[in-house]
């Protein structure tokens, strides 16, 4: 004689996967959900492109190609090509008038130096 099955024994139902994004920040011009990525398998190219400033960038996919990956290989050359250079330092701008006057930055920091 086999014992009954309990209720505990049913399969545990699967968690559903997180969708991936498809629209990206643009890397610069900085605007938010404006790169757009678009494979094409039969002509083997993937492109992704900024709507606002109209850079774009494209690569030569595979199968598994997804959006996130055209789009993390652009930031990734945009790296290699930046590398080596130096970053550009922000300007010290006043807070009251939003200009970069000396006389306004030093008024504004509480008569302190600006770094």
């Amino acid at each position: 004689m086999g014992k009954r099955k309990s209720a505990s024994s049913k399969a545990a139902p699967r968690k559903k996967m997180e969708k991936l994004e498809t629209a990206f920040c643009c890397p610069f011009c900085s605007h938010a959900a404006a790169v757009e990525c678009v494979i094409d398998l039969v002509q083997e190219i993937a492109t992704a492109s900024c709507y606002v400033c109209q850079e774009s960038y494209s690569t030569v996919p595979d199968a598994l190609t997804e959006p996130i990956d055209v789009y993390n290989e652009w930031i990734d050359e945009c790296g290699r090509v930046n590398e080596g250079v130096p970053r550009r330092r922000r300007p010290v701008v006043c807070k009251l008038f939003r200009c970069s006057c000396a006389t306004n930055v030093w008024r504004a920091s509480g008569g302190r130096r600006a770094r």
